[in-house]
């Protein structure tokens, strides 16, 4: 279960919770739990001897691991007993995810909270929207900071759902038909199934992944929506954007030759995250092809992939907490570059303004041989457009001036972004 990052890497794309949650010894322990708790529910059931369970128990602990103890001389008979390797490796795989949930959502709490505060404190702000990277219009910077929340959140209940729904006890002996147990197999299962607090599946699943690949697949989703907040955050960072910045400090964002540099080191880490977990996803997605009742191979790739892409999970979003707890907005910044085209960006309040008097059409039209002509005259697209009679004639001066103003032209973004922020509330 030890993860493949190296030393030197492994602080930068992953966090410290989840590292812990992945050390080879946390593994190991959650597999000499599967064993005690098995000693436990096989001695109350009557399979092995009851004094069997407690040197079991006690031998079980990885931080203190001792071969002596494990090999009493009359418990060791019976440790194991009706299972196969499978089962104690992918139920410590369980409880590693469970784990690796618990060490997600307080992170997840705090990244939502931050980008929720922001929303708030920008909902007025008005910013360029962009599309294909080009002004489009403009828009409340809250929204987008809204949307990064609920985003965020709808993560959030997946990995609840996962943690309730999703994980499973694997416990089927060397078929998957617990026939060593006799009929007291499911009997076993059962008080297994109380001990480790796991839900108790309809039959062991050896060579049925889809739990696996399900819960790869919220990981996945989850780092990728921390790469998209990356994303839009470096690019705000560029030099000639320059609208917001993540937080920075002393020996953070630099650059070893250029001290003018302030670059975007935590959205950097999200992005590499975000590369890497697709295809980790993919390994686990290729490994659910497995044969018959055990299989060779596939199982086997799970091992080193599941921890990476939980660690790599686990880096993507302590880098977007980062971010949404010290994002710095330059309010002033924004609204130079919605001013930065002249105008162009309310063209289509403009030309909607006009249809609701000659037609979406020649509306069209106007607007766009007007934005034209302020390009090629280096003009703004007001000027242009309060000299030309077939917009004066229907729109005017008083008119024109309301629908050069950024936030007069938002459509319904407030009331999404109440509806984005009462999202967050749901459980």
């Amino acid at each position: 279960m030890s993860t493949a990052l190296s030393p030197l890497l492994a602080p930068m794309l992953s966090s410290a919770a989840m590292r812990a949650v992945c050390d080879d010894e946390a593994y190991l322990q959650h597999m000499l739990d599967f064993e005690a708790a098995l000693a436990r529910a096989e001695a109350a059931t009557g399979v092995i001897p009851a004094n069997a369970a407690g040197p079991i128990t006690k031998a079980c602990k990885a931080s203190s691991f001792d071969l002596a103890d494990l090999a009493d001389a009359d418990a060791a008979r019976y440790v194991h007993w009706g299972a196969t390797s499978q089962d104690v490796i992918d139920t410590a795989g369980m409880l590693t995810l469970r784990a690796a949930i618990d060490a997600l959502l307080p992170d997840l709490d705090r990244a939502i909270a931050g980008f929720a505060k922001l929303a708030h404190q920008h909902r007025n702000t008005a910013v360029v929207a962009r599309t294909w990277l080009q002004h489009a219009l403009p828009m409340p910077f809250g929204l987008k900071l809204a949307e990064y929340a609920a985003a965020l959140h709808r993560s959030r209940t997946r990995l609840q759902r996962l943690r309730s729904e999703g994980l499973a006890l694997q416990f089927g002996g060397a078929a998957g038909t617990l026939a060593a147990l006799g009929d007291k197999g499911l009997l076993v299962a059962e008080k297994l199934a109380q001990e480790l607090k796991l839900p108790l599946p309809d039959a062991p699943w050896h060579t049925h992944r889809d739990r696996i690949a399900e819960a790869a697949s919220v990981f996945a989703v989850l780092t990728g929506t921390c790469g998209k907040i990356a994303r839009d955050v470096s690019l705000m960072m560029q030099t000639d954007v320059a609208e917001a910045f993540e937080p920075s400090g002393e020996g953070r964002g630099g650059s070893s030759t250029m001290p003018h540099k302030r670059n975007p080191v935590a959205a950097a880490t999200a992005l590499a995250a975000a590369t890497m977990a697709p295809n980790l996803a993919a390994t686990i997605f290729a490994a659910q092809v497995q044969d018959h009742e055990r299989s060779a191979g596939p199982w086997q790739a799970e091992w080193p992939t599941l921890p990476n892409l939980l660690l790599v999970t686990s880096g993507a979003l302590a880098a977007i907490v980062d971010i949404a707890e010290g994002l710095q907005v330059d309010v002033a910044r924004m609204r130079a570059n919605l001013e930065a085209t002249g105008g162009l960006i309310m063209a289509e309040a403009v030309a909607m303004a006009l249809a609701e008097k000659i037609g979406k059409n020649e509306a069209h039209h106007l607007v766009e041989a007007a934005s034209k002509k302020a390009v090629t005259e280096k003009k703004g697209l007001r000027d242009v457009l309060t000299k030309d009679p077939k917009v004066t004639a229907h729109l005017s001066a008083d008119k024109l001036a309301k629908l050069f103003e950024p936030m007069a032209y938002q459509g319904a973004s407030q009331a999404l972004i109440d509806r984005l922020l009462a999202s967050l509330e749901k459980k």
